[in-house]
């Protein structure tokens, strides 16, 4: 395991000019969540995956809450600003062109928030079950970024309705969105990994 002074992630070094891979686990996961699965999907890849820095009840993640999707915007404002220098610097160091973003659940939020923010820094990303419960302002450099999102239709923790709403609003920002919906909750269905494979194939 790395270390920077901003986070500890795991590292597997890609071939020259291959794609850059961040991978963002969900809440009481770890850097091995999604790394060894990025890096088979995309075989010559280089991945990066850092760990959340943030603690709940011994949990780890990305930023802090104060309740069940109700998130502490201040801390989530300036953990996105970190999470993006962190992302910016590894593209900086390895000259990715094609920059890709993985995450699920609470890794897929940190991820969404930098893209909603930042914009450009993602080329392609994949957000497995988001919850974005406020409404993200217009930012036209998402426009022709690849996305796929999935979730769950009886997902008690992203409900389907704001997964609807955040498709709507890549789609507004010009981002080529795609959803796999499930007929499940939270879990991970083998229908998205499928769908995952695919958007990437």
């Amino acid at each position: 395991m790395l270390a920077t002074s901003s986070y500890r992630y795991k590292e597997t070094i890609g071939q020259q000019d291959a794609a850059l891979v961040f991978t963002f686990h969900g809440t009481g996961g770890t850097a091995d969540q999604f790394h060894d699965l990025a890096t088979q999907l995309i075989p010559d890849a280089h991945v990066i995956s850092p760990e959340g820095d943030v603690l709940e009840m011994g949990m780890q993640r990305f930023f802090r809450r104060t309740g069940e999707g109700v998130y502490d915007m201040d801390d989530l404002a300036q953990r996105t600003d970190k999470m993006a220098a962190f992302v910016t610097d590894h593209v900086a160091r390895t000259s990715a062109k094609c920059v890709v973003g993985l995450g699920y659940s609470n890794g897929a939020n940190i991820l969404a928030a930098v893209m909603l923010a930042k914009g450009a820094i993602f080329t392609d990303a994949v957000l497995m079950h988001p919850l974005i419960p406020w409404s993200p302002a217009d930012n036209p450099d998402l426009a022709g970024q690849r996305l796929l999102i999935t979730a769950g239709k009886q997902d008690p923790i992203c409900p389907a309705p704001q997964s609807e709403a955040l498709q709507r609003y890549f789609k507004g920002q010009g981002a080529d969105t795609t959803t796999h919906w499930h007929s499940g909750g939270h879990e991970i269905a083998r229908s998205e990994m499928d769908a995952i494979q695919a958007f990437f194939s």
